[in-house]
């Protein structure tokens, strides 16, 4: 049951102006039962000062494209009441012409664009109103005998409106419903939604809240739960049944959906996911349509249900119907398209953002981590849907091209368009070995800022996972992950990869950066020590390289590797025999999968640098202390030393090497590989030759 969050000593503390509708509006938004992710709309009415100090009466209303739990003030827009109402008069008026004039009305240009369904809040009466999309609510305005009984619920409280898409017809008709009706008290819209109103804006969130209540009461009294959806036909794997299962596929899974535009896929195995996806008749249901309009833009008409028996627990046949079931969705989609399009549509990407599996859940995907969720958030949504609809009727929907002139419908892409722009690593993930050492974060920062999602794969599990809160503080929940990896562990290597697919679906890029160092002369260089840096620096590498190219090939999407070696890979280093044979084993193996890889669309490419002192793990441990003895000097003079043995007579920095790390990742160097790009600001003896 959807509860209640008001309370008084936070709303008198923000009762005054657009910040009481905010207050409002953010405990709306925050049970996604009550409103979808992005959906659903309020307003206030008021009277405000214009700009020559005369009073005028204000509708505040949500601006398009906000989301109710998290808008603030900045987020509505103010409109003039006086220039608004004469529009009731007219008998029709089309969408353009609409929202051109309602920008005219704005009192002050600098809002955001009006909501959508700016008219429906305009054209009623009252003070306060909420529009919202509330699961039992839609349950029941999505059930073929809906209006039959809301009459058993509401009485002669209610008005039914039928399904128009939003826009001036369906506000004329939701005003004239109510004025109509003295004893309304809510607006049911046929597969869409609830409008409640209310004299101040307490009064207005309780009625909503009761109206909501009085809906669930009456769904969960016809709930049967052992013949819900028709009744279990599927048992759920367990936990570590499912995730060797989507190990396995989810890169493959990736692949398929990333033909047109790299995807980002996240899973979902909640309890209400697998109830319906274990059912009999999940495969139908799901193939009615979208539970609500709101959800077409992210979710599309329909999900893709793979029809699998999870008991086979067998892979490869699941596999194998993912890339029919994926390869069919994307040819129906065009045909939907097709049948449908209006003059100067432009065709989305054709992959599902919904799959649904019996006995393993959900896989969303999106450009983004954030928008795979909301694909899943939304699917939860339309789940609690068909729940209340099918215990009381028929689960019904949107007509084709209904769905259709919703998910294309110009005032709906707006709300995309006000997103931030794709950058040159948006849609990728880039899986970074000394993750939260100074080359590695320093690494992590630029991929970020560039819009890729990022692994922090170290042995110091406590600093990546530091670090990439700190990330995630900053560029938005789940775009960094820290994983614990020892590179010369074959299992760590594997479960580290594991984990990210399980997070993210795949990758694109991986950085092979983790290090170490040691200095001796030859004759006094222990086997030990070769060994060490022979296992971290040449099997390690080998180790990560390998298992990243396994899951590219499975992806057959392409991808980027870089080495981050040194200038030791090609220059003997005086006193670091293991040290720089390992670096230059290092160089040749990427070499190596550069050839094998190119078929594939793999490119593997090396940063050589030199004496990046700066915030390295390396250079603070015995390594400098070694150096300068090699060196003949004192261990503070090392980065004078260093600076004068260049060309340039530069120091290298930490950002210096990531700068040449990205480069190597980006689409400028989509034709490169095999190659070695120097960052020692010029040291003769380790010239290339």
């Amino acid at each position: 049951m959807v509860a209640n969050l008001w309370e008084a000593s936070k709303a008198n503390a923000v009762s005054k102006g657009v910040e009481e509708l905010v207050y409002r509006s953010n405990l709306l938004g925050t049970d996604r039962a009550v409103a979808n992710w992005g959906g659903g709309n309020t307003s206030y009415k008021t009277i405000e000062k214009d700009f020559r100090g005369r009073d005028v009466e204000v509708m505040w209303v949500k601006g398009s494209g906000s989301d109710l739990a998290t808008m603030k003030a900045k987020n509505f827009t103010g409109l003039r009441m006086e220039d608004i109402r004469p529009l009731f008069e007219k008998d029709e008026m089309p969408d353009a012409e609409m929202v051109a004039y309602l920008v005219n009305c704005m009192i002050d240009s600098k809002h955001p664009r009006a909501s959508i369904e700016t008219l429906l809040h305009a054209f009623l009466p009252f003070k306060h109103v909420d529009h919202t999309h509330p699961d039992a609510i839609i349950g029941l305005c999505c059930a073929h005998n809906g209006r039959e009984l809301a009459k058993e619920i509401y009485g002669d409280r209610f008005v039914w409106v039928p399904y128009v898409r939003p826009g001036f017809t369906l506000s004329k008709m939701i005003a004239e419903g109510v004025r109509s009706n003295p004893k309304a008290e809510l607006v049911l819209m046929e597969k869409h939604g609830l409008v409640t109103w209310g004299e101040t804006s307490e009064e207005s969130y309780l009625k909503t809240l009761a109206i909501i209540q009085e809906a669930e009461s009456f769904i969960e009294a016809r709930i049967n739960e052992d013949n819900l959806y028709g009744g279990s036909k599927y048992e759920s794997l367990p936990e570590s049944d499912r995730n060797d299962i989507l190990a396995q596929v989810l890169p493959i899974v990736r692949g398929a959906v990333s033909k047109e535009k790299k995807m980002i896929l996240t899973t979902d195995s909640a309890d209400d996911v697998l109830k319906f996806v274990n059912s009999k008749d999940a495969g139908v249901l799901s193939q009615v349509g979208a539970a609500c309009p709101d959800h077409l833009v992210h979710t599309k008409m329909k999900p893709l249900y793979i029809d699998w028996n999870p008991n086979s627990r067998d892979a490869a046949s699941l596999i194998e119907a993912l890339n029919a079931g994926i390869a069919a969705y994307k040819e129906e989609y065009q045909a939907y398209f097709d049948r449908n399009k209006n003059e100067g549509d432009v065709i989305f990407e054709t992959a599902p953002r919904v799959i649904l599996i019996p006995g393993i859940g959900m896989i969303n995907t999106g450009k983004s981590w954030a928008m795979a969720q909301v694909s899943g958030a939304l699917y939860h949504r339309a789940i609690s849907v068909m729940r209340g609809a099918t215990a009381l009727g028929t689960f019904v929907s949107l007509s084709e091209n209904e769905s259709y002139n919703v998910e294309y419908w110009p005032l709906e892409l707006y709300k995309l368009t006000l997103a931030p722009a794709e950058a040159e690593f948006s849609r990728k993930v880039a899986f970074i070995t000394g993750g939260a050492g100074g080359i590695g974060s320093v690494t992590a920062r630029q991929f970020l800022r560039d819009g890729a999602h990022v692994v922090l794969a170290d042995l110091n599990l406590e600093g990546a996972q530091k670090l990439a809160a700190e990330l995630n503080e900053q560029y938005g929940a789940n775009r960094a992950i820290a994983v614990k990896m020892d590179v010369t562990k074959e299992e760590e290597v594997e479960a580290a990869y594991r984990e990210v697919i399980l997070s993210y679906g795949g990758i694109d890029i991986i950085v092979n950066n983790a290090g170490l160092a040691t200095s001796s002369p030859f004759d006094e260089t222990s086997l030990k020590e070769w060994n060490l840096n022979m296992n971290v620096l040449s099997t390690g590498y080998f180790l990560v390289a390998r298992e990243a190219f396994k899951i590219m090939k499975k992806q057959s999407i392409g991808g980027s590797m870089v080495f981050v070696g040194s200038k030791n890979s090609v220059f003997a280093g005086k006193n670091a025999s293991a040290y720089s044979t390992a670096k230059a084993a290092e160089i040749h193996l990427a070499r190596c999968i550069a050839a094998e890889g190119g078929e594939f669309g793999i490119r593997v490419n090396s940063v050589l640098p030199d004496a990046i002192l700066q915030g390295s793990a390396i250079w603070n441990s015995g390594w400098r202390n070694e150096r300068a003895a090699a060196y003949g000097i004192e261990p503070d003079q090392l980065e004078e030393h260093y600076r004068k043995r260049t060309t340039l007579l530069v120091n290298i920095f930490p950002k210096d090497v990531a700068e040449a790390i990205v480069y190597f990742s980006s689409s400028k160097a989509e034709k490169t590989t095999g190659c070695m790009i120097t960052v020692d600001g010029g040291v003769p003896a380790a010239f290339t030759r």
